[in-house]
């Protein structure tokens, strides 16, 4: 399973990609407006010249043609650019259209077996479940991505799952177990997975005891 960061903040990207675990970037409207970025453009530039992964960029157009318009000229800021693009009518008539160009699609907001089929079969190449929002509502988000990828490998689509919506730690370890081929975070839950209190103990001893020993390193 591979990781992805969820943000649009350079820092964080930076340092993840420091981390030589990231393996692309996923971005929306929203974590573009945290940014307070004056071009939209500008930005998907940078991030795409940090990292060589995908880097997923939302459209912002909601009908079909004018969401056409913009996937192709978004398509166009950078080799690994994925456009982003939900999963309704408009959308995946949009994305059967664009995949035929050869425009690589993360449909988003996707929270049904139903609309990942949909995605599939539209030519989509990633779909991303929304696993914490599900949560929010009581209902179970990584049983849904049990589903999706359980029916993807069954007949074999090419479309990938990948899991969003991630708020702890704990879902990451699901979403492997559930067989997502990939997840995307915020940067603060990739954090948190580099984090035991064990290692931290672990540390702390065994430096104490290197201290206490008198011995030179060389």
């Amino acid at each position: 399973m591979k990781i992805f960061l969820d943000t649009a903040n350079i820092d964080e990207i930076r340092s993840g990609v420091k981390m030589g675990v990231i393996s692309g970037v996923t971005t929306n409207p929203s974590l573009v407006a945290k940014e307070g970025a004056s071009s939209y453009q500008e930005l998907v530039q940078n991030i795409c010249n940090i990292t060589h992964g995908d880097v997923s960029v939302e459209v912002i157009e909601e009908k079909q043609e004018a969401m056409l318009n913009q996937a192709r000229q978004v398509a166009g800021w950078a080799p690994n650019v994925v456009v982003k693009i939900p999963v309704t009518a408009a959308g995946l008539e949009a994305t059967s259209i664009l995949s035929s160009e050869g425009i690589r699609v993360n449909m988003t907001l996707c929270f049904s077996v139903n609309q990942a089929i949909l995605a599939a079969l539209a030519g989509a190449t990633y779909v991303s479940p929304f696993v914490g929002r599900l949560d929010d509502i009581g209902d179970d988000g990584m049983a849904l991505i049990a589903d999706i990828a359980g029916i993807f490998d069954k007949y074999k689509y090419h479309a990938r799952v990948l899991a969003a919506s991630i708020r702890h730690p704990q879902h990451v370890l699901q979403a492997a177990r559930a067989g997502a081929h990939l997840v995307t975070l915020p940067y603060k839950v990739l954090v948190q997975m580099t984090k035991h209190p064990l290692t931290d103990s672990g540390i702390e001893r065994f430096l104490s005891d290197w201290r206490s020993s008198g011995s030179v390193f060389s």
